[in-house]
């Protein structure tokens, strides 16, 4: 492996360490729920889900789920 490849892998692993370097400000998932799957996007600082739950209260298991996960990686709005 030459050394550019080395400091790019180096430099990979503390980004990865320094999660507070990355910011999400879009993305859409598949959740796999118990009983079907579910799609989860963020966008503009705000969680949409296309289960029922969300629709009627604008958070569910998923998006509480994936916020777990993003902690402190996902801009917090007032």
């Amino acid at each position: 492996m030459d050394h550019g490849m080395i400091g790019k892998i180096e430099k990979a692993k503390r980004y990865a360490e320094e999660r507070d370097r990355i910011n999400f400000e879009q993305f859409r998932v598949t959740f796999d729920g118990e009983n079907n799957p579910h799609t989860v996007h963020f966008q503009e600082g705000s969680w949409h889900c296309d289960c029922d739950f969300f629709k009627s209260r604008e958070v569910c298991s998923h998006t509480m789920a994936l916020e777990r996960i993003l902690e402190g990686m996902i801009p917090i709005l007032a």
